[in-house]
């Protein structure tokens, strides 16, 4: 084996990387249980409050090698919802109310029947809306130049009357585009500033959505106002220091009374306050010397005492450190506090904190604000605004424009604060404060200021999401409880652990020795693929794990095209050594092929999925790298130290020597028989789907779907009554054990407010609870809206087709025969119909769900990745008995037939241990995922059978047919010789 040193260097490296990094996720749960012992209160809960403090005053300091508390969580294996419980919800920005607040100038009537005709295509259209709607609106006005509707007095820089259709449509596209912009980073600061640890903000590509997921939510109400909410938009004025001395002195002595108390209740903290005494004897100094404005009242916050430590003074107000911020909110609420300052006095924080260079510690400004929900002025006057530079200084800065109300107002706000701060506020947080310089008149401003270009590119978002209302819907929700999340955690645990057990097992009993060896490089294989998720800063979700899972249990096949070779280079009698590397050699190829063909399929997976379809394709993909590497590599290096030795390994056990030897079964002669059998399954499972039809989810649907947990068992009917008399028609299934179930409804599913989703869910639970002697309680929720719904249909079609697409092309290039791709695509099909069939037969009889979901569609498109794989390294086998010049005598259909009874072992051998995993999975792995995990388990089953009896003879039709034509042509061009 050639560069063993290196290949052994690497493998060090990277158990070293992945230990490092698995220590920083033990590491950092280990600083939450810390925290969580911490908050914990008499009556054994936690004050999350508490807990969040704690972990504030960690946030910023080196926890673990230098490394701080904030950047241990970003390279970490977080948990999913699932496992911890939480919401997730997707937003999408409304564009049609855009294009209606785009062309409030106009009354013609046509623009709104546009919309409206352009928003019911957009539920079942890949086009953008803004051309839908432009396609619409030429329908009924042809005639009509566009620049007439949409361009005026506020967008003269960049329409004017004469602007051509495609400008204008360029430009709504722009409009819409920079409105979803602004929306995003208006949830990404309110997301940011709800104080969730891990929550994950994305938008989804190639959509105007955005996906949140929140860990640890108790609360969906708030999150739903938070998220949907308008963004408020206010230009209010500053207090200056100096007008609100005598509060700030009264505010101060008050902190200091409270410092007094904390010292009487706390003897033995006497040397942390004498540590404060000296941090604010220096502060004292250092504000004196910046300004001897006594009067101020700002000086007085440096008193000697630890409360007053939480207001740092700077040159025009109060600073506070972020990890205090909690703590300082609930001082400033305190009825007693606001009594000191005026009644129309706020305190706001700045939105971006900064970093104190002298303590390292970061600070966020907090300013006085008048006024604030009764402002002056506020976002609806903005007409636009965009990023520019100033002509003096070649800075850049944001130029605003506003409407007739706007600059009328906004002129006498200027001149009364000529020489003072005007605050900018979007969701009372302060974006920008600059200073007045003099009265500004015409309602065209500039503000400028130490600006970076992307500090002014936020600032020109900010001033511009008051001019366009882009109310964002929520259109997909899922709420997972806490007890649902430590359920999750525990059924993940205990299927890994058996799942993985059973595999080492299996291959221990099967393969002696070389089991051995093969267990370490699974249990290598398994330690650097959490490594590499954690240094990805991955999330670990109940179908992660079961991707893990069954990654390890497919992991196994490249070891057993590896041990199959060697036993057979070592049944012809060539000594070890040379067996050993011929075996890796010789399965080198079908390795690769049956790998990229899992990988073709775990990307599009990526691509096109989402939820869990997206952890488990994660998952899968980082495992296939993990399992090649192992498999290649680290066997390699084992069987090359037993080699250096002089030894041997055992690959055989006394009932696996013979088990598959002399096989000789006529898998070929018989295929007309089993094109009988699948047909007639196929046909049955048609009739089924076309009586029966399917059991769908809300992904492809629409609607909302509860769990709910009663006290014993419950019978469907039941609860399905209860709902019935609540005038809320629904589907009610049983789900896990017999006292638990799932309520599907569509009721009031177009309704995207949040009022509405209280109403719903407050009816649900008053209905569960008041089931007569067997009171239950709604456990998870979620919530997928029609639009969505279409879309995850057209996503999963457009990831099948793929699939199926690519794949053939991969088949067609490496075995050059379109009979091979022709074969693998029909058996692929073959498995994806028994599967469809099997679900609907047997919907509502197993004690599971089969709904037809964004899961299931998964779990089609995993089988269909592993039915390629086993039919590729049969097809490898074939090709290779094909190009052998010892049986160019024989038939196509015996070679073939030969080639399969030779591969049979390896095909039985992958199969079982995947089954094996599944099977563990099937029964420990949680309800949420035993639907997903059954369609794999029936997929393993009938891509084994479809590889030796579809696939494989279709390819002996597609030949001989193909022989008979070349054969036909061949006589047709010698007859005229004759």
């Amino acid at each position: 084996m050639r560069n063993r040193g290196g290949i052994l260097f690497l493998t060090v490296v990277l158990l070293a990387m992945s230990g490092y990094y698995l220590v920083r996720t033990f590491k950092a749960n280990s600083i939450r249980k810390d925290a969580e012992a911490f908050a914990m209160q008499a009556d054994g809960n936690v004050d999350r409050e508490l807990k969040q403090r704690y972990l504030d005053s960690l946030w910023k300091k080196p926890v673990f090698l230098g490394t701080t508390l904030e950047n241990l969580t970003k390279q970490e294996l977080g948990l999913g919802l699932d496992l911890q419980g939480g919401m997730h919800v997707i937003l999408e920005v409304s564009p049609n109310d855009i294009v209606k607040s785009l062309a409030s100038g106009s009354r013609d009537p046509r623009i709104q029947e546009a919309i409206s005709k352009a928003a019911e295509r957009a539920v079942n259209s890949t086009s953008s809306f803004v051309d839908l709607f432009v396609d619409e609106f030429k329908k009924l006005a042809p005639d009509t130049k566009l620049a007439r509707i949409f361009a005026n007095s506020s967008n003269r820089g960049e329409l004017s009357p004469s602007s051509s259709d495609a400008e204008v449509t360029n430009y709504l596209r722009t409009e819409v585009d920079g409105a979803f912009d602004r929306a995003f980073r208006i949830i990404q600061t309110r997301v940011d500033k709800f104080g969730v640890a891990n929550a994950n903000l994305q938008r989804l590509p190639g959509t105007n959505r955005i996906q949140v997921e929140l860990p640890g939510i108790d609360n969906p109400q708030r999150v739903r106002k938070l998220l949907s909410g308008a963004a408020k938009l206010e230009f209010c004025e500053v207090y200056e220091p100096s007008e609100i001395g005598q509060s700030l002195d009264s505010f101060s002595r008050y902190l200091a009374q409270l410092d007094q108390e904390a010292r009487a209740n706390a003897p033995k903290a006497e040397n942390a306050t004498s540590d404060s005494t000296a941090a604010g004897d220096d502060l004292a100094s250092q504000l004196n010397a910046k300004s001897d404005s006594t009067s101020s009242g700002l000086d007085s916050l440096s008193n000697n005492n630890a409360f007053s430590q939480l207001f740092i003074p700077t040159g025009y107000g109060l600073a506070v450190r972020t990890k205090d911020s909690s703590r300082v909110n609930e001082i400033l609420h305190r009825p007693q506090v606001k009594q000191f300052f005026p009644a129309d006095l706020s305190f706001v924080y700045d939105v971006k904190p900064f970093m104190n260079e002298t303590t390292n510690e970061e600070l966020v400004n907090l300013y006085f604000i008048k006024d604030i929900g009764h402002a002056p002025l506020e976002g609806d006057v903005i007409t636009n605004a965009r990023q520019e530079y100033d002509p003096l200084t070649g800075r850049p800065d944001v130029s605003m424009q506003m409407n007739a109300t706007g600059a009328r107002k906004w002129r006498d706000l200027t001149a009364a604060n000529v020489g003072q701060q005007v605050a900018i506020i979007l969701d009372n947080y302060v974006y920008s404060a600059p200073n007045v310089n003099q009265e500004i008149s015409g309602g065209n401003s500039s503000i400028s200021g130490n600006f970076s270009l992307e500090e002014a590119s936020d600032l020109a978002n900010v001033l511009k999401a008051g001019k366009l209302p882009a109310p964002t819907n929520i259109i997909e929700e899922a709420v997972v409880g806490a007890s649902v999340g430590s359920s999750a955690v525990k059924a993940g645990v205990i299927s890994s652990v058996v799942g993985l057990l059973s595999v080492l097992i299996f291959v221990l009993i099967y393969y002696n020795q070389a089991g051995w060896i093969a267990n370490v490089a699974l249990v290598v294989n398994l330690v650097l693929l959490l490594g590499v998720m954690a240094s990805f800063g991955a999330t670990l979700t109940l179908p992660g794990i079961a991707g893990m899972v069954l990654s390890v249990g497919m992991s196994v096949d490249a070891n057993v095209l590896i041990y199959e070779r060697v036993k057979e280079e070592l049944l012809e009698g060539k000594p070890f050594a040379t067996a050993v590397r011929n075996g890796f050699k010789f399965a080198m190829p079908s390795i690769i092929d049956s790998n990229v063909t899992t990988l073709i399929t775990g990307v599009i997976l990526f691509v096109f999925g989402t939820g869990l379809v997206l952890g488990f394709a994660t998952t899968l993909l980082i495992g296939i790298f993990t399992s090649l590497f192992c498999a290649i590599f680290i066997s390699r290096l084992i069987f090359e130290h037993y080699i250096k030795k002089g030894k041997t390994v055992s690959f055989f056990t006394k009932w696996s020597e013979r088990l598959f030897k002399d096989t000789n079964i006529n898998f070929v002669d018989n295929r007309k028989k089993f094109y009988f059998i699948s047909g007639a399954i196929i046909i049955a499972g048609a009739i089924s789907i076309g009586i029966r039809g399917f059991g769908l989810g809300v992904d492809f649907k629409g609607g909302r779907t509860y769990v709910a947990k009663f006290e014993n068992t419950v019978p469907t009917e039941t609860v399905r009554q209860a709902m019935e008399n609540a005038g809320i028609n629904a589907e009610v299934k049983t789900f896990g054990g017999f006292d638990q179930v799932k309520i599907t409804t569509a009721y009031k599913i177009d309704n995207t407010s949040p009022e509405v989703e209280q109403e719903i869910q407050g009816q649900i639970n008053d209905i569960v609870g008041g089931i007569a002697g067997n009171k239950g309680e709604v456990v998870s929720s979620s919530k997928v809206g029609p639009t969505i719904a279409n879309d995850t249909i057209y996503s999963s079609l457009k990831a099948i087709l793929y699939s199926l697409i690519v794949t053939f092309i991969y088949i067609l290039i490496r075995f050059r025969s379109v009979a091979f791709s022709f074969g693998a695509v029909v058996a692929v099909f073959h498995d994806a119909l028994v599967i469809l069939g099997i679900f609907s037969i047997f919907n509502g009889i197993l004690p599971f769900s089969l709904d037809i979901d964004q899961a299931f569609v998964g779990a089609i498109l995993t089988l269909m990745g592993y039915s390629m794989n086993d039919t590729v390294v049969v097809f490898d086998r074939v090709r290779e008995y094909l190009n052998d010049r010892k049986r160019a005598n024989e038939s196509i259909a015996t070679v073939i037939n030969n080639a399969l009874n030779s591969t049979l072992s390896r095909t039985a051998v992958t199969g079982m241990a995947t089954l094996l995993v599944l099977l563990i999975l099937l029964i420990f792995g949680g309800e949420t995922i035993r639907g997903f995990i059954f369609a794999m388990f029936l997929g393993v089953i009938v891509g084994t059978y479809s590889s030796l009896y579809i696939a494989a003879p279709i390819v002996v039709d597609a030949m001989q047919r193909q022989l008979a034509k070349e054969k036909e042509a061949a006589l047709a061009k010698a007859e005229p010789a004759k």
